[in-house]
């Protein structure tokens, strides 16, 4: 289904549009009607002489300016909201660049601090052919392979007893140990 929010905000800025107009022409025709004037009074003031239409029509215009003023102030909080939160992703970007720079320099990893990020290519990829579809081509595939890590130091077994040799846990070193032990033995 179609995002529809973008046409249903055209259509209520174009009902405010309609409204704002059919509102100015009633405006217009009720002040051209009304022009015999009125006294008003609130508590001790007293305006003498006063158009009927401007009883009417300051209170709407009033009310208006003050909404257009409230939805600016409003509109400009968003926009200060927004420009921070974009301000606070870039540190937590630059944050996380630098963690991962620490990782990577902890865990003796290559950097990626001073490498460029590799160019998008203009052209799309190309198609497989036609005799290498549905897997028939496993040439082009990577191979993977294992990568063992091997430490400086190498652990050695100590007995308790102080009669028997260090057992080492080298493959070579036990391989070599086995046949003197057996020709040892015998004797």
């Amino acid at each position: 289904m179609p995002d529809l929010s973008h046409l249903w905000q055209r259509f209520l800025l174009a009902s405010a549009l309609i409204f704002g107009l059919l509102l100015g022409v009633g405006a217009t025709v009720f002040s051209y009607s009304n022009t015999q004037t009125v006294t008003v009074g609130w508590s001790v003031w007293r305006l003498d002489h006063v158009p009927v239409w401007t009883v009417a029509l300051v209170p709407v215009v009033l009310v208006l300016v003050a909404g257009t003023i409230y939805h600016w102030y409003n509109s400009f909080h968003h926009f200060t909201q927004h420009m921070r939160h974009r301000h606070r992703v870039r540190e937590l970007e630059a944050e996380n660049a630098s963690l991962k720079e620490r990782l990577d320099h902890l865990l003796e990893m290559p950097g990626t601090a001073g490498m460029a990020a590799p160019a998008v290519e203009a052209t799309p990829p190309a198609l497989p052919e036609a005799g290498a579809a549905n897997g028939e081509d496993r040439s082009s595939k990577k191979s993977r392979k294992r990568i063992s890590i091997t430490t400086d130091s190498e652990p050695v077994t100590v007995s308790v007893d102080a009669s028997t040799k260090p057992v080492s846990t080298e493959p070579e070193a036990a391989a070599a140990a086995a046949p003197a032990e057996e020709t040892a033995a015998p004797a």
